[in-house]
């Protein structure tokens, strides 16, 4: 299969899996993030060092049989950032995927091969995983039609844990119609199909957002012609404690899932990741405890605001995507505010779809709609109306 965009795996599928021959999704392909198991297919989850120890799997993931079930078709498993843990999009031993859709600039991670793979047109759809925004921040930079699925929508069984408090599935089209149909398939569980009539805009995430950004997404609210508008503060406390909070419970997860593996293997990891792992680490008992009765709290205050037919409506990413060889310094603050954005649904298991309706300086800026637990469906059919109705 050819790989223009640098987003599959070196060792990629011996050949594409078809899917039946009849269902919603036949005669479509799709690629899917390489943590989720294939039967035949050794993982990688971003590692050499982990591909290397690891046995062929020998069954599929839930979410990958479903898809096939549906008549779509595998045909490669795609690059991702090294055991999820960045949100850049680069990896150090596999290479970073190519952005067509934004020469020059970073794809986004974690699920960076998946979104470089639909810049490429080298298949119909994508799959990913989000845990602080994985599907969410490559589907704003590479210009494409992205959903984080409320917690447990989406089963994670046969894919590769990191905090499995916030793991969700994902994907990506170019197209808001195919969204829909691939969550028909995917989405499990009762969802929730209160009307939506209201709309939050939270100035504080807009105050962590750049400056053409802010300024294309009040053009794009004021075309869009959203009904019961209402601007308000979401964070009284701040979203910098919010991300905190999230930030403390992600390590502490990642002690129990995928550092053991790290320490055990001493994996070869690259910068950045070596030294969150570091971090994670040093998380003790007391602070994971402290964070997640936090949690509690700030779930409660999140669900106050975004209830059942309410959606927040907002940037998905605070930037355009960086350039390729941006310094460290500009992408440690480029993960603050993306963070700061991305725990809200993170830390309250909603859904969040980013549509890619904007653009800033030639480059794809994404729009998102978070919806109440279980409204899913509702989001996606608002998505496929303005992705037909409303163009800036």
């Amino acid at each position: 299969m050819d790989d223009p965009a640098n987003c599959l795996v070196p060792e990629n599928l011996r050949s594409p899996i078809k899917g039946k021959p009849s269902g919603p999704l036949s005669g479509l392909t799709f690629v899917a993030k390489d943590l989720f198991d294939v039967a035949g297919h050794r993982t990688s989850n971003g590692s050499p060092d982990f591909h290397h120890h690891a046995k062929p799997s020998l069954t599929n993931a839930i979410v990958i049989s479903k898809l096939l079930a549906a008549g779509a078709t595998l045909t490669g498993m795609t690059i991702c950032d090294e055991f999820f843990y960045s949100l850049t999009g680069a990896n150090a031993h596999y290479g970073t995927p190519i952005n067509f859709r934004a020469p020059g600039r970073l794809p986004g991670g974690s699920s960076s091969g998946s979104a470089a793979a639909m810049t490429a047109g080298i298949s119909d759809f994508a799959v990913g995983s989000d845990t602080g925004g994985s599907v969410r921040i490559p589907a704003s930079f590479c210009g494409l039609w992205g959903i984080r699925p409320s917690l447990g929508r989406v089963s994670l069984d046969g894919g590769r844990a990191m905090a499995p408090s916030f793991d969700t599935a994902g994907w990506f089209t170019n197209d808001a119609e195919l969204l829909s149909v691939v969550g028909r398939v995917v989405l499990e569980g009762g969802p929730d199909r209160s009307a939506i009539e209201r709309f939050v805009i939270a100035d504080d995430v807009l105050a962590r957002t750049d400056d053409p950004i802010t300024s294309a997404f009040s053009t794009w609210v004021e075309t869009a012609a959203l009904d019961a508008v209402k601007s308000l503060t979401i964070a009284s406390d701040g979203l910098d404690s919010w991300w905190n909070v999230f930030r403390i419970i992600q390590a502490g997860e990642i002690k129990t899932t995928n550092l053991p593996w790290v320490r055990k293997y001493k994996a070869n990891l690259g910068e950045g990741i070596k030294e969150r792992f570091l971090m994670a680490e040093q998380v003790t008992d007391i602070e994971l405890n402290k964070a997640r009765q936090e949690r509690e709290e700030i779930v409660k205050k999140i669900n106050a605001v975004i209830v059942p037919g309410t959606v927040l409506v907002m940037p998905t990413a605070p930037c355009i995507a960086p350039k390729l060889d941006a310094e460290s310094a500009a992408l440690e603050s480029f993960r603050s505010n993306t963070m700061a954005l991305a725990c809200i649904a993170g830390l309250a298991g909603l859904p969040q779809v980013s549509m890619p309706v904007l653009a800033v300086d030639d480059c794809p800026v994404g729009v998102s709609l978070v919806g109440a637990q279980g409204s899913d469906e509702q989001l996606l059919k608002l998505a496929s109306y303005f992705g037909t109705n409303t163009v800036i």
